[in-house]
């Protein structure tokens, strides 16, 4: 699948809530009497939700090595999988290589290999990258596989026994660049570095060239009415609204019927048409059905088909959100529940391209900036509706404020043996900060108390429309808060001896902890291994860390805490270490060195 660079639903919040009394380490008797009857929470009664959820990447064309863009698409999808299993669901992730196509055959002859050497060769890089970079996916699946060979015949069967695919004459431009044919609206003049004037595709630049030549079509215009009507029906089904637009207004022009073949003569490396040997199923229809072949089809498909969402990047928008759906109504197949679309990431403001020697490689950088670093800097600077911009500096600035002295430093804070000797989860004070005003609260740690309470809400909206980037600015707005809290009271300064001045410093730190808690459990998805260091910390198990668990400082509202007086994990270091530019460039250069070497 060519890729140049680049539903609401419920909570699952229950839990089983058990009124049981438990032992507790001694504290104050004025803080304990408001405590007669406590409701206990624990995770190990959570109620869990089989609930199945299929979300996809495009499978990525490998005529080329992986680049940014690439990663970007992977790491989204793979942030709205972690999520859908902390909340119960059963999540398939999938992702791939495209291996067939006239790129492919052309890129096989110059390196001189077959082309299945080749798109192995180049489809293990993928592989190494997204391994390297924690990619969750369930499947891995490759277009040159027999089972996908098996899905892809028995679709263009359906669809041929039903009149949609017929024998016919294409003639028009055509992109082997994009393994695209295009209308004569898509089309412009431009020059090549001679000066000799060319025609090229509008979309993306690349060169086109006049072709006619007998072929199957499939009967792509008799379906624009049914394509509006499911749009105007689901306004969510493309996302976000931008391209939801786009995709209107690409169907209020004629939809000529679509070539679904070349000639085996032109493109030998694909499947063939079944039942004519002379002919080579197109490239896209092809790539396309990879997503029913993860799914089981054509046998058992129906459990994961019926919760397919896609993640794609703009350029691929029209064969996802058009042709696509086109094939799936034909054959009689549900649609895509959504389809997630992102734009690209230039450098310094420029389009990568090899001949700017710009292309940022992502396996150095997570070397650099390590595997959870580039996870969250391409997740909080990622923009779905517009293009984003990548620089050494602007991640070396974003990782050392967010990760490493807005969080790093607030956990360090909180849990070094100078503020808490005991290295326990402290206990609440509820005279210290009663749920209405007075106590030595102050109305900004109210209004903190407000916007952590909330917070899993917000950033459940924004993981579920795929805006990841606004649910960790809420966050982070929320980390900022709370250093805010430690910083207005200084526990530091409190006198140990005086039993009120402890009971406070305790307060501070058991509300510090419990924002920790929720931040680290919201930030699973998005940075898995700091976040696991996070929690191991804390002292929270694996089993604690659910979505049903972010309950926020059931303390203050009479409940039990079950991390009360609990012992914190071991200390394993700086949650994140701080970047120097200069370190940055010689760890580059390094890594550059290593490569070569190998």
């Amino acid at each position: 699948m060519s890729f140049p660079l680049h539903f609401g639903t419920r909570s699952f919040m229950a839990v089983n809530r058990l009124q049981q009394s438990r032992l507790l380490l001694p504290v104050s008797a004025k803080c304990r009497d408001r405590r007669t009857a406590v409701v206990r929470y624990t995770s190990t009664h959570l109620r869990t939700d089989d609930t199945p959820f299929y979300i996809s990447t495009p499978i990525f064309y490998v005529n080329a090595s992986p680049h940014l863009g690439h990663l970007y698409s992977a790491v989204l999808a793979d942030c709205l999988h972690r999520y859908k299993l902390l909340q119960g669901c059963n999540s398939k992730f999938s992702t791939g290589t495209d291996e067939h196509g006239l790129k492919i055959q052309q890129a096989a002859e110059a390196a001189g290999k077959d082309p299945l050497t080749f798109c192995t060769d180049v489809s293990e890089r993928f592989k190494h990258l997204f391994s390297s970079c924690n990619i969750s996916y369930t499947d891995y699946i490759r277009t040159t596989e027999e089972r996908h060979h098996r899905a892809v015949e028995h679709f263009w069967s359906v669809l041929w026994n039903k009149g949609l695919i017929y024998k016919g004459s294409y003639e028009g431009w055509y992109s082997t660049q994009d393994e695209s044919f295009l209308m004569p609206s898509q089309v412009g003049s431009a020059e090549d570095s001679s000066g000799k004037e060319i025609k090229v595709s509008l979309e993306s630049g690349h060169k086109v060239e006049w072709m006619k030549e007998e072929n199957y079509m499939f009967r792509l215009s008799g379906f624009q009415s049914q394509l509006l009507d499911w749009l105007r029906g689901h306004p969510k089904a493309v996302q976000p609204e931008r391209f939801y637009q786009a995709v209107l207004q690409w169907l209020q022009e004629d939809l000529p019927d679509l070539s679904v073949s070349r000639q085996r003569s032109r493109l030998h490396w694909g499947m063939p048409v079944p039942g004519d040997t002379e002919q080579t199923i197109y490239v896209w229809l092809d790539a396309l059905v990879n997503y029913l072949t993860v799914a089981g089809y054509p046998d058992k498909h129906e459990q994961w088909w019926n919760a397919a969402h896609h993640v794609v990047g703009k350029d691929i928008l029209k064969f996802h959100a058009i042709y696509w759906p086109s094939f799936l109504l034909g054959a009689g197949l549900p649609l895509p529940k959504t389809i997630y679309v992102h734009s690209h990431w230039t450098v310094d403001g420029k389009k990568m391209s090899k001949s700017l020697g710009n292309v940022v490689d992502p396996l150095e950088r997570s070397q650099v900036f390590t595997t959870d670093g580039v996870r969250y800097f391409l997740l909080r600077q990622g923009v779905p509706d517009s293009d984003c911009d990548y620089t050494d500096d602007k991640a070396v600035k974003l990782l050392n404020a967010e990760l490493a002295d807005s969080l790093g430093g607030l956990l360090n804070r909180c849990t070094a043996p100078a503020l808490n000797p005991a290295q326990v989860y402290p206990s609440f004070c509820p005279l210290s900060f009663p749920s209405d005003d007075g106590g030595r609260a102050v109305v900004e740690d109210y209004h903190m108390l407000d916007a952590v309470k909330n917070l899993p809400a917000i950033v459940e909206q924004h993981y579920e429309s795929l805006h990841v980037y606004k649910a960790l600015e809420a966050i982070t707005a929320c980390v900022r808060q709370t250093n805010g809290f430690v910083q207005r009271h200084t526990p530091w300064k409190l006198d140990r001896r005086d039993s009120k001045d402890q009971r406070w410093l305790d307060t501070i730190i058991h509300v510090s902890l419990e924002c920790l808690r929720i931040y680290g459990t919201l930030l699973q998805p998005v940075v898995p291994e700091i976040s696991n260091k996070l929690l191991s910390r804390l002292g929270v198990q694996p089993r604690e860390r659910s979505w049903a668990a972010l309950r926020f400082l059931p303390r203050h509202r009479d409940m039990d805490c079950p991390f009360e007086g609990r012992a914190l994990g071991s200390d394993s270091g700086v949650l994140f270490s701080r970047m120097e530019s200069q370190n940055v460039d010689k760890q580059k250069k390094a890594t550059k060195k290593a490569a070569k070497l190998k």
